[in-house]
């Protein structure tokens, strides 16, 4: 079982249920939508099998897949009478999954099949809808895995033209205009990431091979070469007279600009205050299966590619930048909880408070520590599990009574008590009740701010008391009190409703009570962080 290609299996298996449905008629909807689903079973099946294959008692990469994929000659250069320099541009396709990779990669199957369920609101092209949903999905497991540059922002780039899609042709009034914005936006961060990116592979990521008559140098983005070049072979290449004019070495002035490159590419994405626009319109505008895959998995591309490539690969400037990354922090916390609060629309309520919570994981992160990554990392799967349960509840409400306005909701729980009860559980879970997985989540990334910044901390957990305040003032506006319009009869869940969110609340509740679940392998992976960053920081002083 050493050389079984499992990430390739659970990365590609969408194919499977692309080629299937090319083949099949558009008129088949009913059967359309069960092929895609049953599809969307097989990445969630062998990604269960990953977590429990995982070795949590180690850190680093496992599953490791490594392969050639591309290599383009670039020239050759003489260097005296008999040496020859021969150079190539690589592009490999390595896959591997540690700590931090392994529990989002099995949250992108998990949410991705609920979000399939949650097709079940879509009305129109089946067939081309779901064809979008599962490269998506692709996508998605490709940025988690991808060990190298190139292959990464492949995967990324790969996300962005099948949600542009699903907005503008599947969404509400004014589809077109939030996928407009979604594009222009995750296009302008992509243009950012590339030019870091491209400056990393040309002078970080190369390995010479000696051969008869010269050397032979290649440039690719293998993380595992770059980190290697710039922590542990900086003084020894640098000298190297066969590689002058080709050194790598980077001045501290280009290592802070890649640095803030990087926090403004995955910021976008993020969203970080004040690159959020887009993402408003997109919480409003696209279906509500779209937006769970959005907020729940979509945003965590962003934290996942901070912390991989922008402190990782610079952890000095992201040191350096701690303090200025928790006001960040901070500043995305109330804003969105101050935001939310006074919103209408119960879909900008959420989208506000997806904005709040992704502070919390910039907290985390400024902590530069175990704990606070911990907690990071936690609130990434958590706030994926709850904000794609609200979003699947979302569309039910809006199925039953054609409106999410909260001045034209109340008294709910008479009509459909199901999806009440499931409304005011996710609420619950979202302001941090103990019990659930939002509470542990905010608990350890406060803790772990509060041993370098406490007064900041004290300042961010206003955030929490803001976050009660709007979650209940939805949620119990929406379930509880007098109907303030006439509304339809209205049937409780379906069957095909309940199935993703009774399993949504599970993973919740069991996170809640069973924390280790994700901390076991999780934690080998953090401490390895933060050793890492301490021992090439002056932290490590």
């Amino acid at each position: 079982m050493d050389n079984f290609p499992i990430l390739s299996l659970i990365t590609f298996s969408p194919l499977i249920g692309v080629l299937i449905l090319l083949f099949m008629p558009k008129t088949q909807g009913q059967w359309i939508k069960i092929t895609a689903i049953a599809v969307t079973l097989i990445p969630l099946i062998l990604s269960a099998w990953l977590y429990v294959k995982f070795n949590s008692n180690v850190g680093g990469m496992q599953f490791k897949e490594d392969l050639p994929w591309i290599s383009i000659p670039l020239d050759r250069e003489t260097q005296g009478l008999s040496q020859m320099s021969a150079y190539f541009l690589e592009f490999k396709f390595t896959l591997a999954v540690d700590g931090l990779s392994l529990p989002l990669v099995f949250l992108t199957a998990l949410v991705s099949t609920m979000a399939a369920l949650a097709s079940v609101y879509i009305k129109k092209r089946w067939k081309s809808y779901f064809i979008w949903f599962l490269l998506l999905e692709m996508g998605m497991f490709g940025v988690f895995m991808a060990q190298d540059l190139f292959l990464f922002f492949a995967f990324f780039e790969l996300t962005l033209v099948p949600m542009f899609f699903l907005i503008g042709i599947w969404g509400y009034m004014d589809r077109e205009r939030a996928a407009n914005k979604f594009l222009i936006y995750n296009g302008l961060g992509s243009a950012i990431m590339i030019i870091a990116f491209l400056i990393l592979v040309s002078t970080a990521g190369f390995t010479q091979t000696a051969v008869e008559n010269g050397v032979t140098i290649h440039y690719s983005g293998d993380l595992n070469v770059i980190t290697e070049n710039l922590f542990q072979n900086a003084d020894s290449y640098v000298n190297q007279s066969d590689l002058e004019g080709n050194v790598f070495f980077l001045s501290d002035t280009m290592k802070w600009a890649l640095f803030l490159m990087l926090l403004v590419a995955f910021g976008i994405k993020l969203p970080l205050f004040p690159f959020h626009t887009w993402m408003l319109k997109v919480h409003t505008e696209a279906p509500p299966s779209i937006v769970m895959i959005h907020s729940g998995l979509l945003l965590k591309m962003g934290a996942y590619g901070l912390i991989r490539f922008g402190i990782l690969l610079f952890p000095d400037q992201a040191v350096a930048w701690g303090t200025v990354l928790a006001v960040l922090g901070i500043v995305n916390i109330l804003y969105g909880a101050v935001l939310a609060f006074v919103q209408k629309e119960f879909k900008l309520v959420l989208a506000y408070s997806s904005i709040s919570h992704m502070g919390i994981v910039l907290l985390g992160i400024s902590a530069f520590n175990t704990i606070g990554l911990e907690g990071a990392i936690f609130q990434l799967v958590s706030h994926g599990l709850i904000s794609a349960l609200m979003f699947l509840i979302v569309g039910s409400i809006y199925e039953r009574t054609r409106t999410t306005k909260l001045d034209e909701l109340g008294g709910l729980a008479k009509s459909v008590p199901f999806i009440s009860g499931i409304l005011l559980v996710s609420g619950m879970a979202s302001l941090g009740l103990p019990g659930l997985s939002g509470f542990i989540s905010e608990f350890l990334a406060f803790v772990g701010l509060f041993e370098s910044h406490p007064i900041l901390t004290a300042v961010g957990a206003l955030g929490i008391i803001l976050a009660a305040v709007y979650v209940l003032r939805g949620v119990l506006g929406i379930t509880y009190g007098p109907s303030r319009t006439e509304l339809p009869a209205m049937r409780d869940a379906r069957f095909i409703e309940a199935i993703p969110m009774i399993t949504l609340v599970a993973f919740i509740v069991v996170l809640g009570i069973y924390p280790s679940v994700l901390s076991e392998p999780l934690h080998q992976t953090v401490v390895g962080f933060d050793q890492f960053i301490r021992s090439v920081t002056k932290m490590g002083g």
